[in-house]
């Protein structure tokens, strides 16, 4: 019975710490709306740092992305609403910089380039305005560089070049552009464009067979030259050749029951991290190496609160640190890697 009341009390204490550090914090509601389960003790890879961002309240909208500048220590994220900034700028320590809502109807997808001399931001816009199915290139302070597609007018050419609610854009180190054209759209295809923007490759038919797509919604590069789509409503994760375009395989057997929604490595390369929305998880899969992808092994999960709803989700390459921009929740939640430095006692577990 001694032992039972133990528990009891233990179990109490930590929960007021909770409710203690969220009053110091912020949102009692956001603060506590993850939960950490992994599948083994010693598959815990990532927890969650509940002293980001510093303040919450400045999520006024649906958060639909996040992307990272890891050069400059900035994370940017894309909502939706009326009358509000549609894209917000923190420190990686998670303090509030500032807002832009310049020329962005409906935001989707949002990643970052960065290198020591340029700093872009990519936002796919599926909106039914005047600038709504393109994806467009932004400066770090919000100005608009470049227009990809036909502005207002969705559709299914290629010259010109047009889009279908594009769901995401990821550029690689080169400058090359892969873009997911459908997010429910007219379309279902991978794009592959050059810097200049000429196509020099791409998948574009709707389907479940090889090299066809049901909802392409997120899209990575491994460091071995493999490009990884998220196959929402197929269920599954295809894999092709950067270069040719080359269909490598599929990985369907951990999504039976639901397809991913967003996919990225770790900063370490090890592990593929993929969200599935209407279940409100993230799974760490291994990345296989080089050659044959093999059959996908899920080693922990992060099992989040019903109608959480992580959307799509980033990996700052510097830290490890993976944010994951929930749409439900209407908040962004950063995961540090298990083993990094936690800070002081009433900052979080960073």
């Amino acid at each position: 019975m001694a032992r039972v009341w133990v528990c009891v009390g233990g179990a109490v204490f930590f929960l007021s710490c909770l409710v203690l550090h969220a009053c110091y914090s912020g949102s009692l509601v956001s603060r506590t709306f993850a939960f950490y389960i992994p599948w083994r003790k010693e598959d815990t890879l990532f927890r969650l740092d509940l002293g980001w961002p510093k303040y919450s309240e400045y999520f006024t909208g649906s958060t639909f992305s996040v992307a990272v500048d890891s050069v400059n220590g900035l994370v940017y994220v894309a909502q939706r609403g009326d009358n509000i900034p549609k894209v917000l700028v923190f420190t990686e320590d998670g303090y509030f910089l500032r807002a832009w809502n310049y020329t962005v109807d409906t935001p989707h997808g949002v990643f970052v380039s960065s290198t020591p001399y340029e700093q872009s931001v990519w936002i796919t816009d599926v909106g039914s305005g005047a600038y709504g199915h393109t994806v467009k290139k932004y400066n770090s302070l919000g100005d608009l560089v470049q227009v990809l597609g036909t502005p207002g007018k969705k559709g299914t050419g290629l010259n010109p070049l047009q889009f279908d609610n594009p769901a995401e854009v990821y550029v690689d180190g080169t400058g090359e552009i892969y873009i997911v054209d459908g997010d429910g759209g007219l379309n279902n295809r991978l794009v592959k464009l050059s810097q200049d923007f000429m196509i020099l490759w791409l998948h574009g038919e709707n389907g479940t067979g090889p090299a066809k797509f049901n909802i392409p919604h997120s899209v990575t590069l491994d460091s071995v030259g493999r490009v990884w789509v998220a196959d929402r409503g197929n269920k599954r994760l295809q894999v092709f050749d950067k270069d040719t375009g080359e269909w490598l395989g599929a990985w369907d057997t951990c999504f039976t029951e639901e397809g991913p929604s967003a996919v990225r490595l770790t900063a370490d390369g090890k592990y593929l991290i993929v969200a599935q929305l209407k279940l409100s998880r993230l799974s760490v899969l291994v990345a296989p190496p080089s050659g044959d992808i093999g059959d996908c092994s899920v080693v922990s999960t992060i099992q989040l609160a019903d109608q959480v709803l992580p959307h799509l989700l980033e990996v700052d390459k510097k830290t490890g640190a993976v944010y994951v921009a929930e749409i439900g929740a209407k908040q962004v939640q950063k995961y540090v890697p298990w083993h990094s430095r936690p800070p002081a006692f009433g900052r979080g577990f960073k």
